[in-house]
């Protein structure tokens, strides 16, 4: 659920400030029940059609990222914050010329 405390909320745009901080992240995160991993994937690296028995977060440490979930494209960018609900069909995309890192977490 974002901070905002709606998880009908999917984007929060610049929910952190850049460049990112994955500690300030991960803290940010773990104070509301999520892991904090890391992907750093090349160009046209797509993780298709997953589904998840628990809720995650997303941002963007670098780059860009399109995001389907639920049937919904949205694109992230770094500080930015996507929030799948648990049982929603995803998936992620690097929509970036070159690598993009982002972090993921789990509640």
């Amino acid at each position: 659920m974002s901070k905002t405390g709606r998880a009908d909320e999917i984007l929060t745009p610049a929910l952190f400030p850049t460049p990112l901080d994955r500690d300030a992240v991960a803290a940010d995160w773990r104070d509301r029940g999520f892991s904090c991993h890391s992907f750093v994937d090349p160009p046209g690296q797509a993780w298709l059609d997953f589904v998840h028995d628990c809720n995650e977060l997303v941002t963007v440490v670098e780059g860009r990222l399109k995001l389907e979930v639920a049937g919904r494209w949205i694109e992230a960018g770094p500080g930015d914050e996507v929030f799948i609900p648990k049982g929603a069909r995803h998936s992620v995309v690097n929509a970036h010329d070159g690598t993009t890192i982002w972090l993921f977490g789990y509640d």
